[in-house]
């Protein structure tokens, strides 16, 4: 199915959501396998902690996001890089960590920055906000209102989801990327931990292997 970058109302509504809202529900989702977890530090995707640990249920920054992504999507390899210069940002100055990772994403329009170009680099995100920007650097689905809604009600906290986010979700759903709890709730307004990440990241990476060839079989005419 032919995919397009996600619309300009997706990634400008995501910049009206600064605070995180906290979700009711207790449950915890399921922890991701270590088989998981060692997936994306192989790739380098996610590094452990300096102590070596990883802490799968330490809560996703923007800043750390940001660098996720350019480094999932080699988004600094995309035609806009080029094409925009440095953006000022009075929050993240160029001695920040991420700051280089943060323009590629702002440059590429799969993050926005907030008022006064503030990007709030700290500012943990939620599940929403993660898989739909995810979807904006992976590509989101242009599917019609109907498909998202039928691809959504599978799941018992459909209604939760932020307008903003349906059709970007839809798409982590379809493909398979995403995590949920024993009920299949998605849990979009809690925040997003390392753990599911790295879930996400896993299922992309497993999707982004070579599928094996199809073997030939005798007396069979080859398409």
């Amino acid at each position: 199915m032919k995919k397009l970058l996600g619309t300009l109302s997706l990634v400008s509504l995501l910049q009206t959501y600064p605070v995180i809202a906290q979700a009711k529900t207790t449950e915890q989702l399921p922890v991701t396998s270590a088989d998981y977890i060692q997936k994306v530090i192989n790739a380098n995707l996610i590094t452990n902690s300096p102590d070596g640990q990883f802490y799968p249920d330490s809560l996703i920054s923007r800043a750390e996001l940001a660098s996720i992504l350019v480094k999932a999507f080699h988004l600094e390899k995309r035609q806009a890089i080029a094409q925009k210069n440095a953006t000022l940002i009075p929050d993240v100055p160029n001695s920040h960590p991420a700051y280089q990772d943060i323009q590629i994403v702002l440059k590429t329009d799969i993050m926005k920055g907030y008022r006064g170009n503030m990007f709030f680099p700290n500012q943990k995100v939620t599940r929403a906000e993660g898989l739909a920007i995810f979807a904006q650097a992976y590509g989101v689905f242009q599917f019609p209102n109907d498909t998202v809604n039928e691809i959504l009600t599978a799941h018992p906290d459909a209604e939760t989801i932020p307008t903003w986010a349906r059709k970007a979700i839809a798409t982590v759903v379809s493909e398979e990327f995403i995590n949920t709890d024993s009920q299949g709730n998605i849990n979009p307004l809690r925040p997003m931990t390392r753990g599911d990440m790295a879930y996400v990241l896993s299922k992309y990476l497993q999707r982004q292997q070579k599928q094996p060839e199809t073997p030939v079989v005798p007396g069979v005419p080859q398409l």
